[in-house]
């Protein structure tokens, strides 16, 4: 398990409403190998770095899952693509889990067109990658909480803030057109512990494609609908302005197969 004393090393932390006590215990039992879980239900957080980052594992595949805190923050960009306008505020009323990495080669049972047991697994459909994690107890992440996930309440462009740097992330200028291990760039961790929010293999989400503004009860999280396209999310490209940004929007049939798209898995919170 990638542990959260390393991810703490890379995330600067403010106390605010956390007493030390907490802190200390949460990371002792991250070190430990146990999981943490916040009780009672965490308060809506505002600054990203207000939130210490808690995870646990689930199952025989040892999926490593981050909470994400209610909060709210704006979705989309207005200086991005067309499909990213308007940017508009989205807000949790509850927490949730979403996995740390995408799903792996080992985790998955088979390699993608990539080997290596701790690569991540692309080339898999919309239904494949949906199956799987239904088959953990989990769910496909919605492109709101995947976004909320990698941005947090400061709606950062990038998980790790607002200015690019081409070392933090696996993309086209550095990868070799491979598909690399899960967690390569430790320090692109988002704020709530997520890694590979941007680079190097981009994810299948839950959402169908829509225009924005996003609105979770307009249809466009409809599972019965088996044609029409979803979203898959973040970028290994650099060709456009933004083109590795936590906002970036891509769309496929359910049934398209492509070396460069897994996924990974949420899960409601429950206390």
């Amino acid at each position: 398990m990638m542990s959260m004393c390393r991810c703490l090393r890379n995330t600067p932390l403010l106390l605010s409403g956390v007493t030390l006590f907490g802190v200390l215990l949460a990371v002792l039992s991250a070190c430990a190998g146990a999981a943490v879980e916040l009780t009672p239900t965490p308060a809506p957080v505002t600054s990203n770095n207000d939130w210490v980052p808690q995870f646990k594992t689930i199952g025989e595949q040892q999926i490593e899952m981050a909470l994400v805190p209610p909060g709210c923050f704006t979705m989309g960009n207005d200086e991005g693509r067309r499909d990213e306008r308007p940017q508009h505020e989205i807000c949790f009323e509850s927490p949730y889990w979403i996995g740390r990495t995408e799903i792996t080669n080992r985790q998955f049972g088979s390699p993608g067109a990539f080997e290596g047991d701790d690569v991540a697994r692309g080339n898999l459909t919309w239904f494949e990658a949906r199956d799987f994690c239904a088959s953990q107890g989990m769910r496909l992440p919605n492109e709101a909480e995947w976004e909320f996930a990698a941005r947090g309440p400061e709606s950062w462009v990038y998980p790790w803030g607002n200015e690019f740097d081409e070392t933090r992330l696996i993309f086209d200028r550095n990868s070799n057109a491979q598909v690399q291990p899960v967690g390569s760039r430790s320090s692109g961790v988002s704020w709530v512990g997520a890694l590979d929010m941007v680079g190097n293999i981009m994810e299948w989400t839950s959402s169908l494609y829509q225009r924005y503004p996003y609105a979770s009860e307009d249809g466009r999280e409809d599972l019965e609908n088996t044609a029409d396209q979803r979203v898959y999310r973040s970028s290994i490209s650099s060709y456009i302005d933004f083109a590795s940004s936590a906002a970036i929007r891509f769309r496929g049939a359910p049934d398209t197969r492509d070396w460069f798209i897994g996924f990974r898995c949420a899960q409601n919170y429950a206390p």
